[in-house]
């Protein structure tokens, strides 16, 4: 099957498959770099500084809905079908809307945030000493709405090596910064080595924004400024946005709310289950911030996989190409189940040996092992939701993710606060929802493109 496949592919198909090949092959890279960041935090600071780490974390998620949930996909959407129609006046107009749309915005959230910072940690958070990290969440946050924004245009335009490439570069600079603080200055606790090590976040996304706009203000550089074509006013650009960013801005807060929640609830249901608080944290850090990162890290190629699928499913639609639409849907799904199985079969094999490698503790092999049973249906759930996103049902994966959230939230908190359950209700609510997920996804799916998977 693989090379009959291989030979009926036209040029379109060959160019998506080099391009998904180059950015799975740099986001490797990049997943490769921010895991061994993980690894050096995690023997440094243990599991209960990254259960700490991993209650302040997700708040930039959250952070980054609210301020520009769905910006990056509409923005790559637009653009992408403004190049195809040689449109180069429209780019940079909307693309100007946008980012001074994100920034007004990104500085009004994060102001409110910091105003609100001490109450946060405190009373949300549950531990003040996730002050000062939430304060550089907040900064950071600004720095990365226009990043991505940024990297909706070059995803849109398919220029995905300069993405990667500053990807690549802020993640060397976070390691090379993390050594250098590490080894240089003793740092006197917990307390300290999380606040450092987003402070060593909030700089390299820095980093990251001031090379986009380089390359961006070079990249403009290329398209002739043709006064003749029409463009649309500022209120226009912001409405062909929205449309397609809010639903997805709905969806993403859900989520990106769940997983915050989510974060924030497992400590308190842990203590429920006859844990006491620090040991609950050593609980989340040794599954969550080591395990799961072991176990989910090749989601970086599906998501390297999705943020091509999207634009190209767009422009074949604007084309009405549906047999292109139909082999490019299927060859996503069978990609996401071979890499599914194969990362299942691996851990469950390897699991216990991979954790000793790796973090050097000889205690994560059990959780290493579970979590291998998610990530089949895990990488499928994740491939339907962007066949939606290019297909343009952006209500449709609103009303599911709203589905699937009450669910969620449900299980999280009945499964944690059973003791003989405990952290695994976290990977049974994975496993759970994510069967869901495909079933509801792949139903609007066949609405309207009959496809065969298998």
């Amino acid at each position: 099957m693989g090379l009959s496949w291989l030979m009926r592919l036209n040029m379109k198909d060959q160019s998506f498959l080099q391009k998904s090949m180059l950015l799975i092959v740099s986001t490797l890279i990049t997943g490769i770099l921010g895991f061994s960041f993980t690894i050096v935090l995690s023997r440094e600071i243990g599991p209960e500084g990254m259960g700490l780490f991993s209650l302040v974390f997700p708040i930039n998620s959250l952070l980054l809905s609210i301020i520009s949930g769905g910006m990056m996909i509409a923005i790559s959407k637009i653009v992408a079908e403004y190049v195809a129609k040689d449109e180069y006046n429209n780019v940079r107009k909307c693309m100007n809307t946008a980012l001074f749309f994100n920034l007004i915005t990104s500085m009004f959230v994060i102001g409110i945030g910091y105003l609100l910072s001490f109450h946060i940690s405190k009373y949300v958070i549950n531990d003040v000493r996730t002050l000062h990290a939430f304060r550089l969440v907040l900064l950071a946050s600004i720095f990365m709405t226009l990043s991505n924004t940024y990297k909706g245009y070059f995803f849109g335009t398919m220029k995905v090596t300069t993405p990667a490439y500053i990807d690549i570069f802020e993640k060397l600079l976070r390691i090379l910064l993390i050594l250098i603080i590490f080894r240089r200055y003793s740092l006197a606790d917990v307390t300290s080595y999380v606040t450092v090590a987003f402070l060593v976040f909030c700089i390299g996304e820095l980093a990251s924004l001031i090379f986009f706009f380089i390359y961006y203000r070079l990249d403009l550089r290329e398209y002739d400024n043709d006064t003749s074509e029409k463009t649309k006013t500022v209120l226009q650009y912001l409405g062909n946005i929205f449309a397609i960013s809010i639903p997805l801005m709905i969806t993403e807060l859900i989520a990106s709310s769940l997983y915050t929640v989510s974060a924030l609830m497992i400590p308190r249901r842990l203590v429920a289950a006859n844990f006491d608080y620090n040991a609950a944290l050593e609980l989340i850090g040794k599954f969550i911030s080591m395990s799961m990162q072991i176990v989910f890290f090749p989601m970086i190629i599906i998501g390297a996989i999705s943020t091509i699928l999207i634009p190209d499913l767009s422009s074949s639609i604007s084309k009405k190409d549906n047999k292109s639409i139909e082999l490019r849907i299927r060859s996503v799904m069978r990609a996401a189940i071979v890499i599914g199985v194969i990362v299942l079969v691996l851990f469950m094999l390897f699991g216990n040996s991979i954790g000793e490698l790796i973090y050097k503790r000889d205690d994560l092999g059990i959780y290493i092992k579970f979590l291998a049973l998610c990530a089949p249906p895990l990488y499928v759930s994740a491939i339907t939701r962007s066949i939606l996103n290019g297909l343009g049902k952006q209500k449709i994966i609103l009303r599911n993710a709203l589905v699937i959230s009450v669910i969620q939230v449900v299980l999280l908190y009945t499964l944690i606060g059973i003791p003989s359950i405990h952290i695994f209700g976290f990977g049974f609510t994975i496993i759970i929802t994510s069967f869901i997920a495909i079933f509801i996804n792949v139903r609007e799916i066949k609405k309207d493109i009959q496809v065969r998977i298998l």
